[in-house]
């Protein structure tokens, strides 16, 4: 199976992504479909042996909408240029059709209001072929400006469906209908009116006002969902577009979309790294925060691998092109959040429920208002009662704000946390994390630093310096993680180490070797007690939940030097933010009891899992899952992966390894466990801005529409002008995208 994703053009609600949906789903050879009405997208899973690319765009164009070919350039992440072009060119067009709307639409409007300006301005605005005046006005209004919403209500009436644009057109076209009627045959239809006391009424304005405004909100809606997509816009801007690559022995710059894997790139001081690659010459420090997320620009020496984007320093070096194109670290890290921003929340499925039947439920609506206020209302006045109110709730039954209240918040969650270098793979997967009651940590990789470092050195007879450098020479011919970590700390300290002859290891036990004429014993408690050196065993005791190496020198115990897996500088912090949040937080890990517990008092977790295998792994998260708690699983490791993708919640170091990392849902590109309370910040803020939209969008219709059909008008008089509701339904599309927008303040620095 393969996934695409098609840019969809022309949708206009909720009802439109669902019919669009629909038909893909029922596409020949097609497994999955999912419309995201909030970025005019259509993701689909399908077999390349029965279907492609091209067929589907038929079978979006074969509802009515439009739909791009998707190209190479698309699976590199960002909007490609001819879909900018293609929306680019509907902004355009909207925007024109709206200043030629409301420059005809004026004058009706003014015609219509005429009594309510004064008598003078009535009286001079009262003359002989007003009507047909409005009448001439409003046609191109309608049948030009407004064309689309006839064009798309008759597409989805072929295909026995209705979509906002039947609403509109019904609405809009009924207030004309009526008009010309009462234009061309004024007796027909003589209830007294806007052409004079006992003609005819005639509703032009209505119609050009409602067309007029649903197109002013329609520009405000784009625009503003232009903005959710800031983050993807960002993190694909930050790739350069040339690279300086040496062809035929000399260097020269080619588009960034020609470099290879095996090419040559020079890098300059200050320039961005083109490409993923490894130094091949030369050295500087890369500042890779805006991918990492990591404050402090990193050294980079021959051999050191290099993240295309990252911003290079004061140095010059030569890379060789690893990855390109769409298998960079950056352009998989933009993959990742579109993905996520065209995936569902399960939150949104009552809203596509609701978004699916609530058009043809709105047009019985409207028809029962009809028919009750024409039945009701006095001879004189019911037509324009029944007529006005239909109309009305047509309009302000537009389930727009509906369509755009889970994924412009979803859109901007994601993207929010893209930029803090948090990938969450999906709605699904930030709407589970901010129900977590239980957050399990891995203890290597994940709490801690994943690499042996030395803690504690206590000499006895020498001086510190001196033990470290007698312990690192003999165990400078290890390939052990404890001989590097001693090497290690010998380089910090700045000693010279002398090379060790006579070199031995015992097995089990630690090594022996001669350093400039002195013998040294490096290893256990065994290891000294079996040649008859004596040491204080209290000072053992006092390293306990770190290994210890203990060195003699010349038969005399030296002293000892604890070694230990250092926890992150954040973890303690993290813990914290976790509790604050009501979390209950369990350090889980295959290490020895000991080791783990002591890792456990300095960064304040209680409980511990310890001496684990992989499989017990997955058994203690599902343990947790039984006693009803909501899990998350933090690792970095192969043997994490199977817990990860047990856990609800996956969530993996980006530092680790790439299994891991396909396990989780939500990826830390840092790898710092201050990462994981961030994401759960942002997932409880964004799931609070789908469900305050939802409100707002359910209790605007719920409200919205019984005023619109006249509930109100036997108690206070008061009657919603169907041009009020055109301007309140575009009014909510715009509330609900602004208010997703809001989390663009959400503080992800903490991570």
């Amino acid at each position: 199976m393969v996934t695409t994703t098609v840019p969809v053009l022309g949708m206009h609600c909720g009802a439109c992504a669902a019919r669009i949906e629909g038909a893909l789903k029922l596409a020949p050879g097609v497994a999955r479909a999912a419309v995201n009405y909030a970025t005019g997208r259509a993701t689909v899973e399908y077999d390349p042996a029965a279907t492609g690319p091209g067929r589907l765009v038929e079978v979006v164009r074969a509802v009515g909408y439009d739909a791009v070919v998707p190209t190479a350039e698309d699976a590199g992440g960002g909007e490609s240029r001819v879909e900018a072009a293609a929306r680019d060119d509907d902004f355009q067009r909207t925007r024109s059709k709206f200043f030629v709307a409301a420059a005809l639409t004026l004058p009706v409007a003014v015609l219509a209001m005429a009594g309510h300006l004064g008598p003078t301005v009535a009286d001079a605005l009262d003359f002989p072929g007003r009507v047909w005046v409005e009448l001439a006005l409003t046609t191109p209004v309608l049948f030009w400006c407004g064309r689309e919403f006839f064009t798309g209500a008759w597409a989805a009436a072929r295909h026995r469906a209705a979509d906002m644009n039947t609403l509109v057109a019904l609405g809009t076209l009924s207030a004309y209908a009526a008009s010309v009627v009462a234009t061309v045959a004024p007796t027909w239809l003589a209830v007294g009116g806007h052409a004079g006391h006992g003609a005819a009424a005639v509703y032009y304005e209505v119609a050009a006002v409602i067309v007029t405004l649903i197109l002013l909100g329609r520009l405000l809606e784009a625009r503003a969902r232009s903005r959710t997509g800031g983050a993807v816009r960002a993190l694909v801007g930050l790739a350069p577009k040339t690279a300086r690559v040496e062809r035929g022995g000399v260097e020269v710059d080619v588009p960034l979309g020609e470099v290879v894997v095996g090419d040559i790139v020079r890098v300059r001081p200050g320039e961005r790294v083109p490409v993923d690659g490894t130094v091949l010459d030369g050295a500087s420090a890369v500042d890779e925060g805006m991918v990492t997320g990591e404050p402090v620009p990193v050294a980079k020496n021959p051999g050191d691998p290099v993240i295309g984007a990252t911003v290079n320093g004061t140095g010059s070096f030569r890379l060789t092109a690893t990855k390109v194109g769409a298998d960079t670290v950056l352009r998989q890290i933009v993959r990742l959040v579109e993905e996520a921003q065209g995936s569902k929340a399960p939150i949104q499925r009552l809203a596509d429920r609701v978004a699916g039947v609530f058009v043809p439920v709105v047009l019985g609506l409207a028809v029962v208002t009809f028919v009750a206020w024409f039945a009701v209302s006095p001879p004189e006045s019911r037509l324009s009662f029944a007529l006005l109110t239909f109309v009305s709730v047509l309009i302000i039954a537009c389930p727009c704000a509906l369509g755009l209240a889970t994924p412009t918040a979803v859109l901007v969650g994601t993207g929010r946390g893209a930029q803090a270098g948090i990938l969450i793979k999906g709605g699904e997967a930030l709407e589970a994390a901010g129900r977590l009651t239980t957050v399990v940590l891995d203890k290597t990789g994940t709490v801690t630093q994943g690499k042996p470092a030395v803690t504690d050195v206590l000499p006895a007879g020498l001086s510190a310096d001196e033990l470290v450098r007698f312990a690192a020479s003999a165990e400078r011919g290890s390939e052990h993680p404890l001989a590097r970590a001693v090497t290690d700390a010998a380089r910090s300290r700045g000693l010279t180490v002398p090379p060790a002859e006579h070199f031995q290891a015992v097995a089990g036990l630690g090594l022996s070797a001669t350093v400039e004429g002195h013998a040294v014993l490096v290893g256990t408690a065994r290891l000294l007690t079996s040649r008859g050196i004596a040491f204080d065993a209290k000072v053992v005791e006092t390293a306990a939940g770190r290994t210890v190496l203990l060195v003699a020198v010349d038969g005399k115990y030296a002293g000892l030097i604890a070694v230990a897996d250092p926890v992150k500088p954040t973890a303690k912090a993290a813990v914290a933010r976790l509790r604050a949040l009501g979390l209950d937080v369990v350090l889980l890990t295959g290490d020895n009891r000991a080791a783990a517990e002591a890792v456990a008092r300095e960064v304040d977790i209680d409980r511990v899992v310890a001496e684990v295998p992989p499989e017990g792994k997955v058994a203690e998260v599902r343990k947790l899952q039984a006693a009803g708690a909501v899990v998350a699983m933090v690792g970095d490791g192969i043997n994490d992966a199977p817990a990860l993708a047990a856990a609800d919640v996956g969530i993996a170091m980006g530092t680790g390894t790439d299994v891991a990392i396909e396990a989780a849902d939500i990826t830390l590109v840092r790898g710092d466990p201050a990462g994981v309370a961030t994401a759960v910040e942002l997932s409880r803020a964004t799931v609070r801005t789908i469900r305050q939209n939802l409100v707002f969008a359910f209790a605007y219709n719920v409200v919205g529409i019984p005023v619109a059909a006249g509930v109100l008008y036997p108690l206070t008089g008061w009657l919603l002008s169907p041009m009020l509701a055109s301007a309140a339904m575009a009014l909510s599309s715009v509330s609900v995208v602004a208010n997703a927008l809001r989390l663009n303040r959400f503080d992800a620095t903490r991570s």
